[in-house]
């Protein structure tokens, strides 16, 4: 069970981020591994939906199909990186190699990532964190492709996933591979989850343009603040 200590419950409440070793087994990880690997060798995306998928501002205003994003919540749907689609939207790169990630809703409609989220040992590190009937909002399978992909610049999850009051959202980030300071391990600033949400998300009213926008900006960061956290696969 993944109940965690005193002294890790205090780290996390400090930092706003905690580390857990061999929080699922090797055979989970390939488990899901191997399970994505199906999924993509079946997706059949059609042309108007070959979405491109960037947290960037100007690709949360011109997302190709809105709609097939927007209505991403409650299915299994399949996003791409910028550069892989030629002008009639037909792969460049091996369709494996193209996709940015796959969401919202692993977590209720695939088996494998059902099992997995819902999990006693899951279970068991909410209750340990304190939530009282934890909702599961998303799930999301992200590819890092090789040579593909843009920067993901320094930004709080509650930009997007806002609550009120603050501090409802909880993200629990499961390495699938090992992520070193090579190949683009996640960075945090201690203690900057208490210093509220500096930018959010807005949606734009059905029919307008652009379709999001933001209220607030991201601050000029201290890159020396930053501190990396190299996990092995879990």
């Amino acid at each position: 069970m993944a109940c965690l200590s005193s002294s890790q419950l205090q780290k996390f409440q400090e930092d706003g981020f905690l580390v857990l070793d061999e929080f699922l087994s090797a055979d989970e990880c390939v488990a899901m591994q191997q399970r994505i690997g199906e999924l993509v060798a079946n997706m059949d995306v059609p042309l108007h939906c070959r979405t491109i998928f960037s947290t960037q501002d100007e690709q949360l205003k011109v997302l190709d199909n809105r709609d097939y994003f927007w209505n991403s919540g409650d299915k299994i749907r399949f996003f791409f990186e910028k550069g892989v689609f030629d002008e009639k939207g037909d792969f460049l790169v091996p369709p494996e190699k193209s996709v940015n990630k796959i969401g919202h809703a692993l977590h209720a409609h695939d088996p494998v990532f059902r099992s997995v989220t819902h999990s006693p040992k899951v279970q068991a590190l909410a209750k340990s964190l304190g939530l009282q009937m934890p909702v599961v909002v998303q799930s999301m399978y992200i590819f890092k492709q090789p040579h593909l992909g843009g920067e993901v610049t320094p930004h709080q999850d509650a930009t997007f996933l806002y609550t009120e009051p603050l501090g409802r959202l909880l993200g629990i980030w499961i390495a699938l591979e090992d992520a070193t300071l090579e190949n683009g391990c996640l960075w945090f600033i201690p203690g900057s989850h208490t210093s509220g949400v500096s930018r959010r998300l807005i949606r734009a009213p059905a029919g307008s343009i652009p379709v999001t926008s933001f209220l607030g900006s991201e601050p000029a960061r201290d890159n020396s603040l930053f501190v990396p956290t190299p996990v092995r696969r879990e």
